[in-house]
Parts: C-alpha cells; structure tokens; sequence
C-alpha cells in the first residue's frame, strides 16, 4: 500500500489548513480495506484525514459511512460529501453507531470501523471552543456546543467534592481537593485563562521545558466529564464490534492512559473466553470467543513524531470479529 498524502481539509468557513491525522498509514493498514466494494465507519470524522485514506482504497461501489458529534466536523464532512457521493454523513455520537448502522440496514455486515477517541487538533486550535488553557476563550468544552451543560456551567454550580472526585478520576491529578477548593473560591469562572490560572496556583510547575502545563489534568478530567467520553467510548466499543461482518475490523485510536485501559479491557473480554468455575461440567463450559486481537499496541514511529507531536501519545489498537 502506497503512503496516503497528508490530506488539505476546508473548514466550515471555507478556509483551508493542514490537517495531519495521527497513524494514518499504520491505521489504514490494521484495518485491512481488502473488501473495496464493502462498508466502512470512520466514527470521528474529524476534519476527514483517515475518512479520505478510507475512500481511497475503496473501488466505486464502496461507502464510508462518517459520523461524528461536532457541527463544525459535520459541516466538513458535508462539503466532501458534494464531491465524493460514496460518503454517507451522520451527526452522532459514538453510543449511536449501532443505530446509524441499524438504519442503514448493515448491522452485521461492517468491513471496518475506525474510532479516534478525544479532542482534536481543531477543536483544541479554536479558542471559542474553550478546550485549551493556551487560548483565552470562553470555557465550554461541548464536543456539540448545542447539546448539555458548558465546563463554566458545571463548575460555578457543582458542590467542591463533587469537582475534586472528578478532577481525581478523569484527570488522575493527586491536588485534585486543594485545585477543587481553590475553584469554588474563585467562583464565578467563565473563561480557560481564569481556569488556568486557578490550577495553576495549586500546581507546582516542572522545570524542564518537556514538563506538562499545570493545568493539563484538570482540563482534561472536565472535559471528559462534560462529553461523558468514557462512557461514550464504553458503549461506542461494543455498538461498533457487534456491526462487523466476520472478518471485520475495529481499530481504536486514543491518546491517553484511561482511554487505552478501557479499549484494553475491552478487547480483552471479546477475544478471551471467561473463566469458568472449575465445578462447571465441561461440555457446558465451551464458549464462543467473537473476537481476535490483531496486534499489540502500535504507536507512531520517529518520523511521525518530528513532523507531528500530536502523535506521541496516540497508541492504536486492532480487533477483528472471527464469529
């Protein structure tokens, strides 16, 4: 397979920017598009990276079905559906790709799916987003600015234990209850600069010029919790494997620790079979494992990281439906 070109993605307002997707090669490759004329699910669209690598190892009568929940991602997707009739284009999260599929009439009959898990690159980019402690902008972090309750909402209302646990079980940051008191002081909070600054108070900042901006935990354990991601990728996961077609693929892509443990954990259980209490006879102790793992844990190589950091911490992992 020849190396897909770094596509040219047009956002929503017409302009156009470098978009570089993470494993791209290695992703493409994993999937095994061996089937040209099959269905394929890029989850997260995104601003199309993989989506277009998809299309092209697809023959005429083959279709990417592309969802994803953010408006400005869809509205992309939208502009490359006018010129590329095999997409299909789904505003949806990751819970309702079982749904889409169902609609389609393809339950059971999916060649692949691709799931790339967090924030990305645009999102992060746009400071009206409010992702990013190094943009001063308002502090939202909908992934669907139109659906649910912003960051500002839920940290000006919610109880100072209720943000600490949080802080603790999607950011892993150890001053979760100190950075959590220091919020409910400084309360109202409407944008990521009086965010930041908040946490950073509480966090002593390393002194290499690698280390981590204080605020990284913090930021990431709220936004996880106001997208619900965990639970969506927990439910994205087993919607997309029961939508494959025997020999089909699941790849995941995702980009921190929580992320890969769960995916792990996930894989796991559908290409293992259970274990079984040893009283239990042996011929009603035969079970059906569905799924086969792939490969390890693939991450980018060296030429990747130099061209694109983004890449460092993305960790790929394959499943394929063997029954």
């Amino acid at each position: 397979m020849t190396k897909p070109a770094q596509p040219q993605s047009v956002a929503a307002d017409g302009t156009e920017h470098k978009h570089l997707p993470v494993l791209l090669v290695e992703t493409i490759q994993a999937l095994s598009i061996s089937k040209k004329d099959g269905a394929y699910v890029d989850a997260t669209f995104g601003r199309g990276g993989h989506c277009r690598a998809m299309l092209a190892e697809l023959s005429d009568r083959g279709r990417v079905i592309a969802l994803d929940r953010d408006p400005q991602a869809i509205a992309v997707a939208e502009n490359l559906r006018i010129v590329e009739p095999r997409l299909q284009v789904f505003q949806a999260r990751f819970a309702e790709l079982d749904t889409v599929v169902a609609s389609l009439g393809l339950t059971g009959a999916i060649q692949g799916v691709l799931m790339d898990v967090g924030v990305s690159s645009p999102q992060l980019d746009d400071p009206d987003r409010g992702f990013s402690f190094r943009h001063a902008g308002p502090l939202d972090m909908r992934m669907d600015p139109s659906q649910g309750v912003d960051a500002a909402q839920w940290l000006n209302s919610a109880d100072e234990e209720v943000i600490a646990n949080i802080i603790w079980r999607y950011g892993e940051e150890r001053r979760s209850r100190r950075i959590a008191k220091a919020i409910v002081a400084a309360r109202p909070l409407h944008t990521t600069e009086a965010l930041a600054e908040v946490v950073a108070a509480c966090v002593p900042r390393g002194n290499t010029k690698s280390a981590k901006h204080p605020a990284t935990k913090t930021f990431q354990a709220v936004r996880i919790f106001i997208n619900d991601e965990l639970q969506e990728l927990q439910r994205g996961v087993q919607a997309a494997f029961e939508s494959l077609a025997v020999g089909g693929r699941l790849a995941v892509i995702s980009f921190h620790s929580l992320e890969d443990r769960q995916v792990k954990q996930a894989f796991k259980a559908l290409s293992q079979p259970p274990v079984l209490p040893r009283r239990l006879p042996v011929q009603n102790s035969q079970t059906v494992v569905p799924g086969r793992l792939v490969s390890g844990p693939i991450r980018a190589g060296q030429s990747e990281l130099d061209s694109n950091p983004r890449a460092r911490s993305a960790t790929l992992r394959v499943i394929e439906r063997v029954a």
